[in-house]
């Protein structure tokens, strides 16, 4: 019944806008009835086995077109079969459970760790618990309990979070300094149920903000010793935890990020002598990037697997425990490892993904390998060209595997984890019925980037009834924000955010600049207190690049939308750089970085709090626009704080310039939902292509 609506209104349009254009509106039906065309008859191109305990059997769904298939496969016998439905009730069963026990807790808040569960020992001799913010422990035979400490107090008290030592002789614990609790409030103007607007909170913390202190402490139970540290070596914390006893019960190990994120250390604490020192650490004049962490410390105590950027691209390390000196880098060149998947210690394997490994190819594809601790022995387990996504057994004998590109579709198989051999093909996604309803591939497309010599890699995308012959304006979809990269490289049967407003007429276009991440720490830093810069010469040299290749890409037409980051970043793309962006959609922008949240914002833009955040700040800049601008905020957004995109907009006003708001009810974080889809299809379609839109009022569905 939507697709009906939708078509009726196109011949309403027809026949009561005949000044929108011949064309135009065949193009808006084509948009809007994308997923009907496409949705029943490309199969399998989403694949998530699910290994089944310790067994060698996994299961996943398959769709047939004609509805759903469970399929169960025994990796060992090289059996496939329809699962029985008592079989696979049970198992979906056990996954909605295991999604209900995640629970739904807000991810701004803090937990403050004042209450928890009591904790048995080791030996379950004991219980160790908090009362009146101080440590108790209580003697399971006889019930007596004692007092550990008697210095906490609700404005510094311990944490619930206590950690017995493997002989149950000793409890680690954090002494926390709490940080008053800081909230960002929004109204919901039209609430369901209601007439009287709501106004809401959240807990959630910004750039500058105080945050809590926390202060390792042990205490000896028999002996009633306490040991605490001097805090010379984690003084300036944004976070300091993870504690973990060595086997002997000699030293705890725990981490310190430094606020401002150009120190992060793993520290020992001895049990005895209350000496901290540093086992590891990473230090950077820009940052040091700690959510790429990752920390393996060794059964036999004596060694530590730590990945680090230290050598410009990031690999694995074997570090000496006692020494603090690296024993070995495990993996080296110009690659990048992505994840550590397993560590068999017997026999000193580490299983990891990693991309950019193979050379003239994209270097964003990820493929899994398998190395030796002493750097040895690297073997490559998926070779085929592709963005990989792999799903190892518990005992890592088999691994499933799905590799596939964006022009190219998927294959699942089943591989040795000896050796990448390939034991049986599991699903082909055939796509000839596709191309069959005239689909077009995205592009994989490379350019050199500012510097003339780094190679910047995206997508282009076409309408599906593209004409080399025509001129085209281009549009680009961005999100800049480093930490990870953006531009698609898996087989999608619709990049719907894409391919909807190329139907419109446009060449839309994503890649990934300089200050994204996955390639050499240099590539990503060159945001550091700079995120105004958002690869922005990069993106021009490439899009300039594909219009030279591509004469129909018209580069004195190019608009830019994004979301969250990409919405900051598409209206700084018209204040810093109207030359190239003639107009810009910005959804729930963070436009300044002093009003979004503090663990993304500090990672890049440093603490304290400087000029270099004004600088970027869209809010002050926002006196330099010259070029179209259309600004979508969803009341609700509890991602980024809509005051952000409020008050660029009072200093839109207070400039005197001329720009375009949207305001969704009840609309969380969002690129705009389907109403801010058509505003941003008639932004577009107004100031790139030069037509006047659909009237939407005088349209009767």
């Amino acid at each position: 019944m939507k697709r009906i609506t939708i078509f009726v209104i196109v011949l309403l349009c027809i026949l009561g806008n005949a000044a929108y254009g011949q064309g135009t509106v065949e193009d808006y039906a084509r948009a809007y009835s994308l997923e009907d065309k496409y949705k029943d008859i490309i199969h399998n191109a989403a694949i998530e086995p699910r290994w089944i305990d310790d067994s060698p059997r996994f299961w996943y769904v398959r769709n047939t077109g004609k509805g759903e298939e469970y399929v169960m496969v025994d990796a060992e016998k090289k059996t496939r079969v329809n699962m029985p439905d008592t079989t696979r009730q049970r198992l979906l069963k056990e996954k909605a459970e295991a999604q209900r026990r995640y629970g739904n807790r807000y991810w701004g808040e803090r937990d403050e760790e004042r209450t928890g569960d009591s904790i048995p020992s080791p030996d379950k001799k004991q219980i160790a618990f908090i009362r009146n913010s101080n440590v108790y422990v209580k003697d399971v035979a006889s019930g007596q309990e004692k007092a550990l400490s008697i210095d906490g107090a609700p404005g510094e008290y311990y944490s619930a979070n206590i950690l017995w030592s493997p002989d149950s002789r000793k409890i680690a614990v954090m002494k926390i300094r709490p940080a008053e609790k800081q909230y960002f409030y929004f109204v919901e103007s039209s609430p369901a149920g209601q007439l009287q607007p709501k106004l809401h909170k959240r807990e959630y913390a910004k750039p500058g903000d105080a945050l809590s202190f926390y202060h390792p402490h042990i205490y000896h139970v028999e002996k009633g010793k306490m040991i605490k540290p001097a805090t010379d070596l984690f003084p300036s914390q944004y976070n300091l935890g993870r504690m973990v006893w060595d086997q002997q019960s000699q030293t705890v190990l725990f981490d310190y990020n430094q606020r401002g994120h150009q120190v992060y250390r793993v520290l020992e604490l001895s049990a005895e002598t209350a000496q901290v020192r540093s086992v590891i650490e990473e230090t950077s004049d820009t940052f040091v990037n700690y959510r790429r962490y990752f920390r393996k410390d060794l059964s036999n105590g004596k060694e530590i697997i730590w990945m680090s950027e230290r050598d410009n691209w990031n690999h694995l390390y074997l570090v000496d425990r006692q020494g603090g000196k690296v024993k070995k880098q495990i993996t080296r060149g110009e690659w990048y490892v992505r994840d550590v998947i397993a560590i068999d210690e017997e026999n000193r394997v580490i299983y990891f993904s990693a991309n950019g490994m193979v050379k003239d190819e994209d270097p964003y594809l990820v493929r899994y390998y398998k190395i030796n601790m002493d750097g040895t022995r690297l073997t490559c387990l998926t070779p085929e060209e592709g963005m990989h996504k792999a799903w190892f057994s518990s005992d890592r004998k088999y691994l499933v595997d799905t590799w596939s590109k964006v022009d190219v579709p998927p294959t699942t198989v089943l591989r040795s984890a000896k050796d990448g051999k390939i034991l049986m093909e599991l699903e082909k996604t055939d796509i000839t019925p596709f191309k069959e309803k005239g689909w077009i591939a995205p592009e994989p497309f490379a350019a050199k980037g500012r510097d003339g010599k780094t190679d910047i890699w995206g997508v282009i995308f076409r309408p599906s009834d593209f004409d080399p012959q025509k001129k085209y304006p281009v549009i680009e979809y961005i999100y800049a924000g480093p930490g990870s990269a953006y531009t698609p490289k898996s087989f999608r049967p619709i990049h719907i955010v894409h391919q909807q407003i190329a139907e419109l007429g446009f060449i839309v276009v994503q890649c990934d600049g300089m200050g994204t991440s996955f390639r050499s720490k240099a590539f990503e830093s060159i945001i550091h207190k700079n995120l105004k810069d958002a690869g922005f010469p990069d993106r021009i040299a490439w899009i300039k690049a594909a219009a030279e290749k591509y004469p129909y890409m018209d580069t004195g037409r190019v608009g830019i939308f994004g979301a969250s980051a990409g919405g900051q970043n598409a209206m700084a793309a018209v204040l810093f750089h109207p030359g190239f962006y003639k107009a810009a959609y910005a959804a729930c922008g963070c436009h300044d970085n002093r009003m979004d949240k503090i663990w993304w914002n500090e990672q890049w833009m440093g603490y304290p709090v400087d000029e270099s955040y004004i600088t970027c700040s869209n809010v002050e800049n926002a006196h330099l626009l010259t070029r179209p601008l259309m600004l979508m905020v969803g009341e609700m957004d509890d991602n980024v704080d809509p005051a952000s995109t409020m008050q660029v907009v009072n200093a839109l006003i207070k400039a005197g310039k001329e720009f375009e708001l949207v305001v969704v009810p009840g609309m969380n974080h969002t690129l705009g939902g389907p109403y801010g889809d058509r505003k941003r299809f008639d932004f577009f379609v107004k100031h790139l292509l030069g037509v006047t839109p659909p009237d939407w009022n005088n349209v009767k569905k």
